[in-house]
């Protein structure tokens, strides 16, 4: 999923290649999926995601093509939404090659709502679309000024700490989730020390944690006072939350305990599959990508445990950009996508968080998601994360302050040896080269 951004430069750059790209295709093919009704007479509808965001591991499209015979469902996925979020605002921008349906992540929401409103349906006056069913401030997130509401939330991003317990095991650690959670209930720098006991006795090849950076988005997760003001000035600098977290993030960096991999990378899910860190910040929607990643052998392996304290990583909505061929069957497709019932067959299947508060009672995770983490009571840990997430500001460019700081920061102090200072200076320079100061 998450937040992840590109610097102006290279946006042009990128939003210049992607415009032409989509120009040549849109004028070359015949049989544009996103643009015609195939040759049966089907409907195509393309829906554009990053990450796993679990619709389609759900089974939902299936469910949906077969009440909708005249419809099929083609999913567009990129992993890393640095990289999808881009060419999303390109294809608002030019109108060529949008999707049907695209998905928006939680940290770009702010911006889309005040600078591409205008490109979006306003999915309020759908039918079967009513506010009650969705959190009061995942709908208000999604809502302009005037009252359009350009995306409909899907889930929230609750977040505990998944850990592997035959790591700790090996380690000396305890095991127990709940003595664990009591262990570093209230205080991140409890959660450090652990990694610092963990490493005395770390099986060989392992690590702690996956990255820095993960630690800084967990407890940065929990933060009242973020980048912004409510008056939508850049606070950053001052911060208390964003110092926080950099400070438990320095911990790390400049410790032994992290594998020091960039999250979302290929190397990261490689260090999934090859079991090569014991811990990993994780959000609701955390759950199904750790399934898909670690594959049968961390079956049973990866517990889940409360986090010292509670916030928020993370979520997603889902839009219809005016500039598609297919507004009307897009539009009764994110409303049908995004209703408790749906909702919670995706939570059933991977724990995504629903944004649908009716949905809570009754939420279940599969036998088989359950039995990979150890029979952990995930519906209660994320349900009561939930009812005590703060409320918090996201800004215009929220997005690209926390990807300057993570990807360019803590990556520079971690990977390459810098101070925790030169690291500040480092994501600072990128931050003002972000907002074009």
């Amino acid at each position: 999923m998450r937040t992840t951004y590109r610097r102006p430069g290279r946006l042009v750059a990128f939003a210049a290649v992607t415009a032409l790209a989509t120009s040549l295709l849109a004028g070359c093919s015949s049989d544009d999926e996103g643009d015609s009704a195939s040759s049966d007479g089907k409907v195509t509808l393309n829906v554009g995601t990053f990450g796993v965001l679990g619709l389609k591991q759900a089974g939902l499209y299936d469910e949906y093509e077969k009440s909708h015979p005249n419809i099929k469902i083609k999913e567009n996925v990129i992993e890393r939404n640095d990289a999808y979020y881009p060419k999303l605002l390109t294809q608002l921008q030019s109108g060529a090659g949008v999707n049907d349906v695209a998905a928006i992540e939680v940290s770009n929401i702010t911006e889309v709502v005040q600078t591409q409103g205008a490109k979006f349906e306003d999915l309020s006056k759908a039918e079967g679309v009513n506010k009650s069913t969705y959190l009061d401030w995942k709908w208000d997130q999604g809502t302009t000024d005037d009252g359009k509401t350009i995306g409909l939330g899907v889930d929230i991003g609750p977040t505990a700490l998944c850990y592997r317990k035959d790591l700790f095991k090996k380690a000396g650690l305890p095991t127990d989730r709940e003595e664990l959670a009591k262990a570093w209930s209230g205080d991140w720098d409890k959660y450090v020390e652990l990694g610092e006991k963990y490493m005395k006795k770390a099986p060989d090849g392992t690590k702690f944690v996956d990255s820095a950076s993960s630690v800084y988005n967990a407890v940065f997760a929990g933060a009242t006072e973020r980048y912004y003001d409510k008056s939508g000035k850049e606070i950053y600098e001052k911060s208390q939350g964003r110092k926080d977290a950099w400070d438990a993030a320095m911990k790390v960096a400049k410790g032994d305990m992290s594998a020091k991999l960039k999250q979302f990378d290929p190397t990261w899910d490689q260090g999934f599959a090859n079991a090569k860190f014991a811990t990993v910040a994780c959000p609701a929607w955390m759950a199904g990508y750790i399934q898909e990643k670690t594959g049968a052998s961390g079956k049973g392996q990866w517990d889940m445990a409360k986090a010292p304290k509670e916030g928020n990583w993370g979520g997603t909505f889902l839009g219809v950009p005016s500039a598609g061929k297919h507004k009307k069957e897009a539009t009764e497709l994110a409303v049908w996508l995004t209703q408790p019932e749906q909702l919670s067959k995706v939570f059933a299947k991977q724990a995504s968080f629903p944004s649908t508060p009716s949905a809570y009672d009754s939420l279940k995770p599969s036998p088989a998601t359950k039995a990979y983490f150890n029979n952990a009571p995930i519906t209660k840990i994320y349900g009561d994360i939930a009812k005590n997430i703060p409320s918090v500001i996201y800004g215009l460019k929220d997005a690209q302050i926390g990807q300057s700081i993570t990807d360019i920061g803590v990556l520079q102090v971690e990977q390459q040896g810098k101070s925790p200072a030169e690291g500040w200076e480092a994501a600072q320079k990128e931050i003002k080269d972000v907002l074009g100061q």
